[in-house]
This record gives structure tokens, C-alpha cells and sequence, in this order.
């Protein structure tokens, strides 16, 4: 009897352990698949991560070429307008600029002188009408069809109306010459001076304009010459 009662306690202590270490492997590897499970997910986090980094690059990179493209775009355009300034080429902006300076600085000097003074601003004033014709001609001849040109030549008619005007402008800066001996402030003399001189190197580049386009070359630009009665 005592045999069977410990055969049986035996028995479940064998049993109980049996259990316990398969209770404690199950844990293990239990642990073990949580571990690896981290380290999947920390994987799969950091490679979203350097996903999402390479996708803010990307996005940054194509920011900076745009911008950069931009100013790339931009500064040819600066450089040969200020190229074109150096070499004494003219446009219609250019010469917008230039006549809108040299109208604002006579009409600041007609504000102090007296006597000169409304001479000088209906000088200023006639100028600026003169420039509003000079730039739309300028603007016909400069978009003017190529085919067109190499045709039947320059437009004559708007050419003409360019000389027109630069005659005008040379008889109205002999009268601010005139009128400059009669000024005593020497700042309105010497400001008037500097802007006869612009407005004097501006008819110079205009007269140059006019050639280059009278010299261009066409089949039948001496026919369209004749009839438009341009000389």
C-alpha cells in the first residue's frame, strides 16, 4: 500500500515537471518570437523612416533645382539687357527707363527755378510724349514677322516716324542748352547737364537702332522703301 502512494506521488512529480519545463520552453520561445517580432517591427520603422528621408530629399532636391533653374532662367535675361545697355543697344524698356528719369529730374529742377522754369517743364512734358511715340514704334519694328522682314524689308513707316522724333528730341535739348546758361543754382545747372548728356546718348543709340533695321537684309525691302516714300 505504501509502494502504490509513493509510485504515485512519484509519479506526479515526474508528471509536474514534465510540465514546467514545458511551460517554461513555450515561455522561452514566446519571449523569443516577441524579440524577433521587435526587431521586425524596428526594422520595418527605420526602413519607413529612411523611405519617408529619401522622399523629403527628393522633395527638397527637386525645391532646390526648381529655384535654381529659376534663377538660372532669370540672370541670362539681367545679364544681356545689361550687356545690351554696354553696348549701346537700345528697346523700348530701355529707353521707358531712361526718358522717365530724365522727365522727373526736369520737372523736380522747373519746381525751383522761377523765371525757366515752365520752359523747362514744357520740355519735360513734350519729351514725355515724344517718348510714348518712340516706344510704341519701337515696339512694331522689334516684333515686327522675320519672314515679313526678309521680304519686304524694315517697317519703314514706323522707321520714319522714329527719325521724326529724334529730330524733335535733338531741337528741344538745344533749347534746354539755351535755357541752362540762364540757371544760377549750381546743383539745377549740373543736374541739368547730366540729363541733357543721357538724353543725348540716348538719341545716339536710338539713330543706331534705326540704322541696323534700315540695313537689314531683304529680297524686295528697296520696293516697299519706294512706295512708303521712306529716304
Amino acid at each position: 500500500m505504501i509502494k502504490n502512494k509513493i509510485l504515485f506521488l512519484l509519479t506526479i512529480i515526474v508528471i509536474f515537471s514534465f510540465t514546467s519545463v514545458a511551460t517554461t520552453k513555450a515561455i522561452q520561445v514566446q519571449n523569443q518570437n516577441q524579440e524577433q517580432n521587435q526587431e521586425v517591427n524596428q526594422e520595418q520603422n527605420t526602413s519607413t523612416n529612411d523611405q519617408q528621408n529619401q522622399v523629403q530629399n527628393q522633395e527638397q532636391n527637386q525645391e532646390q533645382n526648381q529655384i535654381q533653374s529659376q534663377e538660372q532662367n532669370e540672370e541670362p535675361m539681367l545679364i544681356q539687357q545689361q550687356q545690351k545697355q554696354q553696348q549701346g543697344q537700345i528697346t523700348a524698356q530701355t529707353h521707358q527707363s531712361t526718358v522717365a528719369g530724365f522727365v522727373q529730374s526736369l520737372l523736380q529742377v522747373a519746381d525751383r527755378q522761377g523765371g525757366i522754369g515752365e520752359q523747362v517743364r514744357t520740355i519735360a512734358q513734350q519729351q514725355n510724349q515724344s517718348a510714348s511715340t518712340t516706344i510704341q514704334s519701337m515696339e512694331k519694328i522689334q516684333t515686327r514677322n522675320k519672314v515679313k522682314t526678309f521680304l519686304a524689308g524694315s517697317d519703314y513707316k514706323n522707321l520714319g516716324a522714329l527719325r521724326s522724333e529724334t529730330v524733335q528730341t535733338r531741337n528741344r535739348l538745344e533749347q534746354l542748352n539755351k535755357l541752362m546758361e540762364n540757371v544760377q543754382n549750381e546743383g539745377d545747372k549740373t543736374e541739368l547737364q547730366n540729363q541733357i548728356q543721357t538724353l543725348e546718348q540716348e538719341q545716339t543709340r536710338i539713330e543706331s537702332f534705326i540704322k541696323a533695321q534700315e540695313g537689314k537684309f531683304s529680297l524686295f525691302g528697296w520696293l516697299a522703301k519706294w512706295i512708303s516714300g521712306y529716304k
